[in-house]
């Protein structure tokens, strides 16, 4: 038997109401072949990196114009 529903917040939601008894194994398989499967943010790509840098200025966030290029501080 098939279901069809879509993930809203990592869960899977039914189109139409479903009975299924708690602990029934199932199987997802996509539809669309993961086309619009949600991409790790820049955080989660970079999180191996991020905070490695010693000794930078407390705004270097947001004056990074002003370290990296010259630019006049905002």
């Amino acid at each position: 038997m098939s279901y069809r529903g879509r993930v809203k917040n990592g869960v899977v939601v039914f189109d139409e109401p479903v009975q299924l008894a708690d602990g029934m194994e199932v199987l997802i398989e996509l539809i669309d072949g993961g086309e619009n499967r949600t991409r790790p943010t820049l955080a989660e790509q970079f999180a191996d990196i991020i905070g490695t840098v010693p000794d930078l200025p407390p705004d270097m966030a947001e004056q990074h114009d002003h370290y990296l290029h010259g630019a006049p501080k905002r």
